[in-house]
């Protein structure tokens, strides 16, 4: 039985032709083999004049050389930095610069579609219009050879009902390049909330219709929070620190201890200084069987521990709350007990689901004076705060 060694090995290639055009050529392996055995004929490759040694050594340095990924000229970083300076400008009176884009250049989200810069110009004039728009770019991040991708969210305000209803879109944008020009070719919207995002979506239609429920708002101050992410389910907003003023509760869903909260907004203090009132009212729950509640009243933003004035009673406090992430969850209707309770399960339950971690206990934010709101109109929150969220 003959023995291999690596001296016996040999390469066989396809053989070259001087007919077959370089760029259809493409070397389907390489191919080991034994000695043979000595009755066996051997098989031997022969290039029969150096000329034709250096034309297949050429060929095939070629045809790797076709293989590998072409390396790609387009500057992608330059274009994410662009990005961060371009689109806070969307829809300001500045703009974005359209020169930065194909003018055939493919605009998708679930709702409307655009195949020219623009029809996509217009688009922004007309929610402008519309919608007074505010949109916050998050993140903008390289995520194929020729792909961007950005994440944001767009609060707008329909100003053609008259109670204004907010609507919240949270997502992300697919962005092409075009290798060529080194512009943008393509631009597709994917919503948080809904799972076809394909145009046309209905059900990305029936999310719009939903957000124009009349929920009335006061023109109070609130404490002031950023949205993250909008599911079908839940914000998550990302709250700034802020200062209450607070007493025992009863119950999560009670307006026990109200009054004595009031009172020290009122004037009842140690100051007799009197407090502008905010929104919402907050009961908040610290345990899991929400046997331990507290009622707050959230103050001005512009107030500060130190120069508050100190409360008259022992059982109303000041506290700062630091702030940071919760999901929300936002119901119309008389805020009942057993709501209340129905809607943090299911908030809770969804988070979950979600991957995300909620913490003990939530809130139940109330922003309307319930004996002057129609009950249809009444705006209720339960929040729960979440260990940590990233946006990533």
């Amino acid at each position: 039985m003959a023995t291999s060694f690596l001296s016996d090995h040999i390469f066989r290639p396809l053989p070259y032709s001087t007919h077959r055009p370089l760029a259809s050529f493409k070397p389907t392996g390489v191919y080991l083999y034994t000695s043979p055995s000595k009755n066996s004929r051997t098989r031997t490759l022969v290039s029969k004049t150096d000329n034709k040694k250096k034309k297949f050594k050429w060929v095939v340095r070629l045809s790797l050389a076709e293989q590998s990924p072409p390396k790609s000229t387009v500057d992608v970083k330059r274009l994410v930095d662009f990005l961060y300076e371009d689109l806070p400008h969307l829809f300001d009176d500045q703009g974005i610069d359209r020169t930065a884009y194909d003018e055939r250049v493919k605009f998708r989200d679930p709702i409307t579609k655009h195949d020219t810069i623009s029809g996509y110009l217009f688009n922004i004039e007309l929610l402008k219009k519309l919608f007074s728009p505010d949109f916050k770019l998050h993140w903008a991040k390289q995520t194929g050879p020729y792909e961007i991708t950005t994440r944001w969210t767009m609060v707008m305000s329909f100003a053609l009902l008259p109670w204004k209803p907010e609507l919240v879109f949270t997502g992300t944008s697919v962005m092409g390049i075009n290798p060529e020009t080194q512009k943008f070719c393509s631009h597709v919207d994917y919503w948080d909330s809904i799972e076809k995002n394909d145009y046309f979506s209905l059900e990305g239609l029936l999310d719009v219709i939903k957000q124009l429920w009349i929920y009335k708002t006061p023109d109070l101050e609130t404490p002031k929070y950023q949205i993250l992410r909008r599911t079908s389910k839940y914000e998550v907003r990302k709250y700034a620190p802020f200062i209450v003023v607070e007493t025992d509760a009863d119950k999560l869903a009670a307006s026990s201890g109200f009054n004595a909260i009031a009172g020290y907004i009122f004037g009842k203090n140690s100051k007799s200084e009197k407090i502008p009132m905010t929104t919402p009212v907050f009961t908040q729950a610290f345990d899991a069987d929400m046997s331990k509640v507290s009622i707050q009243i959230v103050l001005p933003s512009d107030k500060e521990m130190t120069s508050l004035p100190d409360p008259n009673q022992d059982a109303i406090s000041l506290r700062k709350v630091e702030g940071g992430n919760a999901a929300v969850t936002k119901f119309s209707g008389k805020p009942t007990e057993d709501i209340v309770r129905e809607e943090e399960k299911s908030l809770r339950s969804s988070l979950i689901r979600d991957g995300l971690k909620p913490k003990m206990g939530c809130l139940l934010a109330r922003y309307n004076d319930p004996g002057r709101t129609w009950s249809f109109m009444l705006r209720n929150e339960v929040l729960i705060w979440l260990e940590e969220f990233s946006l990533e």
